[in-house]
């Protein structure tokens, strides 16, 4: 009777196989990854400017069609063209800089006190479980409160001065941010946390060292969106707290506007409104975000 005998693989064969497996996978690898070529700068320019300015052609496009049907009357919507004469007339008259100087100062000097008071906030709730549990609700809360709901409270509290915007600016950035740092910090892979302690990175030098790098995705989108909250924040102020001793900013010149049953000069304002909150994102927080994102290996630089 003849016996079955089953003959084990020899080394050179499982070394094949070994082999086959590491090939299949550098193969699958070469197909995930995608190789950029760099590209000149002009083309790289136009690729990306391209886009919006379309947009925008397309939007002054349908707006020109709404004025030339008159879906309203002119006076109450005017033409591109008649904006860009306000405007016009803004800078030849030598107050258009002002203006916009007057809004973006104030919405710099908050935002960069929501910072310093969102930043502290958010590590102290992001690590203190007792702090958490009183005033992360609450921080929630006022995230998805309205600024302008601060407005009214502010003047009595402080009547029309700048002190009355600064309030309701920090009311709206600082929960954002403290926020965003909280989401950071709580991504954050206790691996790091416990290679910080064994190294001695500890009270400040673990924060700067270890939390705030380790949470710095979160971080930034804390802040773009605390930007955005002050921007808006200052906007819903300015409307409403008008002095001759504050100055006039873009909220102010819309409420003048406004007043004035001036639509041209009431777009124009929105639109320097859109303009600066626009540049903004795109001159600062853009480029931040993307060195981060590609020193983490998630943006390929082309």
């Amino acid at each position: 009777m003849a016996s079955t005998e089953t003959k084990a693989p020899s080394t050179a064969e499982a070394g094949d196989s070994s082999g086959d497996i590491a090939g299949l996978e550098a193969g699958l690898d070469a197909l995930e990854s995608r190789v950029v070529d760099r590209q000149p700068w002009l083309r790289t320019a136009t690729s990306k400017a391209l886009p919006p300015l379309i947009a925008i052609a397309i939007v002054l496009g349908l707006w020109q069609l709404a004025y030339h049907f008159e879906l309203k009357p002119h006076y109450l919507l005017p033409s591109p063209v008649e904006v860009g004469h306000s405007l016009q007339q803004k800078w030849l008259e030598g107050t258009l800089l002002s203006f916009v100087w007057t809004s973006v100062s104030r919405g710099a000097l908050g935002f960069l006190a929501s910072v310093a008071i969102g930043t502290v906030l958010g590590l102290i709730v992001a690590r203190v479980k007792a702090v958490r549990a009183a005033i992360g609700p609450i921080l929630s809360g006022l995230q998805s409160l309205p600024s302008v709901a601060w407005v009214p409270a502010a003047i009595i509290w402080f009547g029309l001065s700048d002190a009355t915007i600064y309030t309701v600016v920090l009311l709206g950035a600082v929960p954002s941010i403290a926020n965003g740092l909280v989401a950071g910090v709580d991504q954050i892979s206790p691996l790091y946390l416990r290679a910080g302690r064994t190294i001695g990175a500890t009270g400040f030098a673990g924060v700067r060292h270890v939390l705030l790098p380790a949470s710095l995705p979160g971080y930034i989108a804390g802040l773009k969106q605390g930007w955005a909250f002050s921007w808006r924040s200052l906007m819903a102020a300015e409307l409403i707290v008008n002095a001759p001793d504050l100055g006039t900013g873009l909220g102010q010149l819309l409420e003048q506007g406004r007043e004035l049953q001036d639509m041209s000069w009431v777009l124009s304002a929105i639109l320097l409104i859109l303009i600066v909150g626009i540049g903004i994102e795109l001159l600062i927080f853009a480029p931040v975000e993307r060195r981060v994102l590609r020193s983490r290996g998630l943006l390929v630089k082309s």
